[in-house]
């Protein structure tokens, strides 16, 4: 079984953006303090819900149709993962 150029690609697309976003969020700092690595994975997935929702966003000014519940989706899920992020720093 042989795999298509864009199959490869759209796999390399997804491994980008975990990697970009483990970086992000500070991956290295438990390496370097010997500490948990749950405030890594906590922050990569507040990233990721981050980024669904600027696409939904996104999606909103490019679509032709459905571009009020894009909307709405788009700013509760931002909300969301901006709700998480006070969470995640004791703030909420």
């Amino acid at each position: 079984m042989q795999l298509s150029g864009s199959k490869i690609l759209a796999g390399a697309k997804y491994i980008y953006l975990i990697v970009f976003f483990a970086l992000l969020s500070g991956m290295f700092y438990p390496v370097i303090t010997h500490t948990a690595w749950d405030p890594v994975i906590v922050g990569t997935i507040i990233l990721f819900i981050g980024m669904a929702g600027a696409v939904s966003l996104y999606k909103a000014g490019t679509g032709e149709k459905h571009k009020r519940a894009y909307i709405i989706i788009g700013l509760a899920i931002m909300a969301l993962a901006t709700f998480l992020i006070y969470a995640a720093i004791g703030r909420a």
